[in-house]
C-alpha cells in the first residue's frame, strides 16, 4: 500500500472553503448532513430552519420528489451529452418552456452553469451584439457600487464590492460604475421601494457624458442587490434607467441569478418592476439548487443580430462543456414543474405582506440600525461594533445557527431569503429567534 492516499474521515483540512473564515470553522464546524421542506438537519442531529434558502436557491424547499425521480432517471438515461455541435431533446425542451416564462420578446436562452458564467456570458454577448451591429467602439461596461455579479473576472470587474474585487488586479479595462442606491439618512426602514432615490439613476447620464455613448455596449445592474445587503431600488430608478439605455443605444442586462423564480412574488422582477431588459442572467432557483445550471436570456434583436453570416459559420464562440447539462436540464424541468403545481410564484406575493410585518417588528430590536423588504427577502442591518465591522452580525449568526434557525450575514447585515413554501409560523420563528439572539449579543 506504499504510496496510496487513502482518505481521513473528518478531515477537514484539504477543503478550502468558499467565502469561508476556514480556520474558524475548522475548528468548530456547522455540518449538515440531510435536508427536506423547510428544514436542513445538522450533523448532530437537531432541525435548522432555512431561513436562506441555502445560498438564496431552494427556492421550493428541500428534496422536493418530482425533482429527485427527474434527476435518478436522467443520469439512468443519459449522463451526458455535448452541446457543441450536438443536442439532447431535453435542453430545447427547458428553452422553450423558460422563454414562455419570461415577458416581451426575451425569447433565446444560452444555458451557463451558475450566476458567475451567466454574468460573465451577458457580458460577452453584449460586446459582440455591438460589433455585430456595426458599433464595435462601444466597449464600456457599466456596473454599480456593491453590486455582486458572481466571481468570474467580468463579473468581478462590474461588481462594487471591494473585497471581491481588492485582491485581484486591475481586471478588465473601460468599466466603470454608477452609486448604489442605498441612503440610510433619507431611506432607513422604508417598507418596500423607498420613495426618495430615483434621481440617482441619472448618474448614468453624467457617465454617458464621461465616456459618450459610442463607447458604451451595457449597463448591469441586480434589480434588489441580494448578496451585498438587500438593497431595494428606489421607485421610477429602474424604469429611469431604461430610460436612458433606450436613449442612448445602451443594453440594459438585469441580473435575476437572486431575484428569479418567484423571490418577489413574481417570476421575474422584470415582471415585478414593469421594465423590460435586453438580457437577463439567471441561475440558482432554475434547478433549485439540485444541480448547478444557469440561463442567459436575450430579446430577438440581440439573438437576430448574430444570424446574419453564413450557415456554415459559428455565430458566436462561446460555451461551455456543460451547457445544458442533460441532468440539469432533467432537475429544470422538475423544478418548473414544482412551481407551478404548487402555485409558488403566488404564495410569495400573497405571504409577502405578512413577510414585511415580521420584518419591521424588529424596528425596535438591539442593535438594528435600518430594516429593508421586498418579497421574501429582508436585510437587517445591525450597528457595527466599533473597530471591528462584521463581527457582530457573524455572532448573530452563530447563535442563531445553535437556536436552530440559518441566516446570512454579509457585513454586518443579516440577510434572509428562505424557500417559498415557509408557513406563517416558520416566519415568526425566524424573526423571534433573531430578536432573542440580538438581546444576548454585545
Amino acid at each position: 500500500m506504499d504510496g496510496i492516499m487513502t482518505s481521513q474521515p473528518n478531515n477537514l483540512e484539504a477543503f478550502w472553503m468558499p467565502f469561508t473564515m476556514n480556520r474558524q470553522f475548522k475548528k468548530a464546524p456547522r455540518m449538515l448532513v440531510s435536508a427536506e421542506g423547510m428544514y436542513y438537519t445538522a450533523q448532530d442531529g437537531r432541525k435548522i430552519l432555512d431561513g436562506a434558502a441555502g445560498l438564496w436557491c431552494v427556492n421550493a424547499g428541500h428534496r422536493r420528489p418530482k425533482i429527485v425521480e427527474a434527476v435518478q432517471k436522467q443520469v439512468f438515461e443519459l449522463d451526458y451529452a455535448p452541446a457543441f455541435q450536438m443536442g439532447h431533446p431535453a435542453a430545447f425542451e427547458l428553452a422553450s418552456r423558460l422563454i414562455n416564462l419570461m415577458p416581451g420578446d426575451l425569447d433565446h436562452v444560452f444555458f451557463t452553469n451558475s450566476g458567475s458564467e451567466s454574468v460573465d456570458t451577458a457580458l460577452k454577448i453584449a460586446l459582440a451584439y455591438q460589433r455585430a451591429r456595426g458599433e464595435g467602439t462601444r466597449q464600456r461596461l457599466i456596473g454599480r457600487e456593491r453590486g455582486y455579479h458572481g466571481v468570474g473576472f467580468g463579473g468581478i470587474s462590474v461588481g462594487g464590492i471591494v473585497s471581491n474585487r481588492k485582491f485581484f488586479g486591475s481586471l478588465l479595462n473601460g468599466v466603470d460604475h454608477m452609486p448604489h442606491t442605498h441612503d440610510k439618512a433619507h431611506q432607513a426602514f422604508s417598507r418596500g421601494q423607498p420613495e426618495w432615490g430615483g434621481h440617482l439613476a441619472d448618474e448614468l447620464e453624467r457617465i454617458v457624458t464621461l465616456h459618450d455613448a459610442s463607447n458604451i455596449a451595457a449597463v448591469i445592474v441586480e434589480p434588489v442587490a441580494g448578496s451585498t445587503g438587500v438593497l431595494i431600488p428606489p421607485q421610477g430608478y429602474l424604469q429611469r434607467l431604461r430610460e436612458i439605455c433606450d436613449k442612448h443605444g445602451i443594453l440594459l442586462i438585469f441580473d435575476e441569478v437572486i431575484t428569479g423564480f418567484g423571490r418577489l412574488g413574481a417570476g421575474f422582477a422584470t415582471d415585478y418592476f414593469g421594465v423590460m431588459p435586453d438580457i437577463v442572467c439567471t441561475a440558482k432557483g432554475i434547478t433549485n439548487g439540485t444541480i448547478p445550471m444557469g440561463g442567459v436570456f436575450v430579446r430577438k434583436h440581440i439573438y437576430d443580430a448574430f444570424m446574419t453570416g453564413s450557415e456554415g459559420a459559428i455565430e458566436l464562440f462561446h460555451g461551455y462543456t456543460y451547457s445544458g447539462h442533460p441532468v440539469a436540464c432533467a432537475a429544470a424541468l422538475a423544478t418548473l414543474d414544482t412551481y407551478q403545481e404548487d402555485g409558488l410564484f403566488q404564495r410569495a406575493a400573497d405571504l409577502a405582506p405578512y413577510w414585511e410585518d415580521a420584518v419591521h417588528s424588529l424596528k425596535d430590536a438591539r442593535h438594528v440600525i435600518d430594516l429593508r423588504n421586498l418579497g421574501l427577502i429582508a436585510g437587517i442591518e445591525l450597528e457595527p461594533l466599533p473597530g471591528q465591522p462584521t463581527k457582530r452580525a457573524f455572532e448573530a449568526f452563530l447563535k442563531c445557527f445553535e437556536a436552530g434557525v440559518m441566516v446570512r450575514t454579509t457585513g454586518d447585515i443579516i440577510a434572509l431569503s428562505p424557500p417559498l413554501i415557509i408557513e406563517k409560523a416558520e416566519i415568526d420563528r425566524i424573526f423571534t429567534t433573531i430578536r432573542e439572539v440580538l438581546a444576548t449579543i454585545e
